[in-house]
């Protein structure tokens, strides 16, 4: 076997913690991406932890293990892990009962309520605006949220992600790209909660005991999934799948331990050939 090959399946071997990206990693869309299921099934039967750590707060976690469940992968509530989750547990802490505006989606909102957070309309007082993927994004919306940052409002962003993965090679506007609009208007950066940053790894890794040396994290995107590897310690693996290209990594200087075609490239991982 060569070499490279072996120092994969090695890893894979000893790892105790999986972060599993979503978006363009286990699935595109509503299409789940070949050997993902498969993948999942051969951690489940090692007993090895497995989190889906995603950027993507449009959705929140009991409707995020909804459409796993529906593809057929197996997962509970506890295999889940949001940015918008992430988003809720930094703010309570900060701040517990916070009055929130939120430029996102009605689950977002949902998601931040369940932290004992308020969620207002913007027309009272405002601790912090909270930006997160918006599929159902108005022009009112992203007035309201420019005065309230321009009045003073703290500003967060539940992750940093520019584009969200819709099929092959097809992209729609993300988190980032809505940041960027505010931004042009106020000249403002949002503080940002969701990958690179370190805070849902940390959060995990605490909460399962497992230290970093013993997690990998599997993703499409440089700036954000390998970027929280390169961060946090933990060992990379970029899949080709979803939004970055074998150009796009050789162009860039964040550069990933491992690069797979997809995530069924790992599958022949777990069957150690005879003689090995």
């Amino acid at each position: 076997m060569h070499s490279l090959s072996k120092k994969i399946q090695e890893r894979i071997r000893q790892t105790r913690l999986f972060f599993l990206d979503l978006d363009g990693t286990v699935y595109l869309g509503e299409t789940l991406i070949p050997g993902a299921r498969q993948f999942v099934e051969h951690l489940r039967k090692q007993q090895k932890r497995y989190i889906f750590l995603t950027n993507n707060s449009s959705r929140n976690a009991a409707e995020y293990l909804k459409k796993l469940v529906a593809l057929g992968i197996p997962a509970t509530i506890e295999n889940v892990f949001t940015s918008g989750q992430a988003t809720g547990i930094f703010i309570s802490r900060k701040k517990p009962g916070a009055r929130l505006y939120v430029v996102g989606t009605r689950s977002l909102a949902r998601e931040l309520a369940s932290y004992g957070l308020s969620v207002s309309d913007g027309k009272g007082a405002v601790d912090y605006v909270v930006v997160g993927f918006d599929t159902e994004l108005t022009y009112d919306k992203i007035r309201t949220a420019c005065e309230l940052v321009d009045r003073g409002a703290g500003y967060i962003a539940t992750n940093p992600d520019f584009v969200c993965p819709v099929g092959e090679k097809k992209n729609i506007p993300d988190c980032g790209s809505i940041c960027f609009m505010i931004e042009q208007a106020t000249g403002k950066k949002p503080h940002i909660i969701g990958k690179p940053h370190t805070d849902m790894v940390d959060i995990i890794c605490r909460k399962f005991n497992v230290t970093k040396d013993k997690a990998v994290i599997i993703g499409d995107r440089l700036y954000t999934d390998i970027m929280l590897g390169r961060n946090s310690g933990v060992f990379t693996i970029c899949v080709l799948s979803g939004e970055s290209s074998l150009s796009d990594i050789k162009r860039s200087p964040i550069k990933p331990d491992c690069i797979v075609v997809s995530i069924n490239e790992l599958n022949r991982f777990f069957h150690r050939p005879k003689g090995l």
